[in-house]
């Protein structure tokens, strides 16, 4: 099968419907999801700390066939807090996954965030899959969730030059990441 002809751009609000669907429909047989993850992006893109110019979709032809998010988190320590970006979630629907347009979407929504100003995203995700595109780690940087997940599958990415130097601490998600 060959990649089909696509581009990125902003998602607009005349997409949320297709988003939605998207997104529902790409996370329906993964075993390591809470089949939730539609719900909150309608959640961060309510909050008060959502970037539209970080939701990001594929789109061939008139069809949406993927989708980014990136919402703004803190890493807070006992002295100091930092600002980083979360990546939640990535999707693109089954009949055109395995073709590098999650990776496409991650690369642009990466571009996106350092044309913003951020440094670093953090995300909990495949062991397999992010390293590929240059994340590690988060325990690498002294970083760790507020939830107990397994090391590997809790990692950062810098998206400058020592984006994460003397950053460490405890990330501290929205509240709409729990409602």
């Amino acid at each position: 099968m060959t990649t089909p002809n696509f581009i990125i751009r902003q998602e607009e609000a005349a997409d949320y419907e297709a988003v939605f669907k998207v997104i529902e429909n790409a996370f329906k047989q993964m075993e390591h999801s809470d089949h939730q993850e539609q719900w909150l992006v309608q959640r961060l893109r309510q909050s008060p700390g959502f970037i539209p110019a970080l939701s990001l979709v594929a789109v061939s032809g008139q069809q949406i066939i993927g989708h980014i998010l990136l919402t703004p988190i803190k890493i807070k320590n006992e002295q100091d807090e930092f600002t980083s970006l979360a990546l939640a979630p990535v999707s693109v629907i089954p009949a055109y996954q395995h073709q590098g347009i999650g990776g496409r979407l991650i690369e642009a929504a990466h571009q996106k965030a350092r044309e913003a100003g951020f440094r670093s995203v953090v995300l909990l995700g495949h062991a397999a899959y992010y390293p590929r595109f240059g994340y590690k780690k988060a325990s690498e940087f002294g970083i760790k969730l507020p939830f107990d997940v397994p090391d590997e599958y809790c990692m950062a990415i810098e998206l400058t030059k020592d984006g994460l130097n003397g950053v460490n601490g405890v990330v501290e998600y929205p509240a709409a990441f729990f409602a």
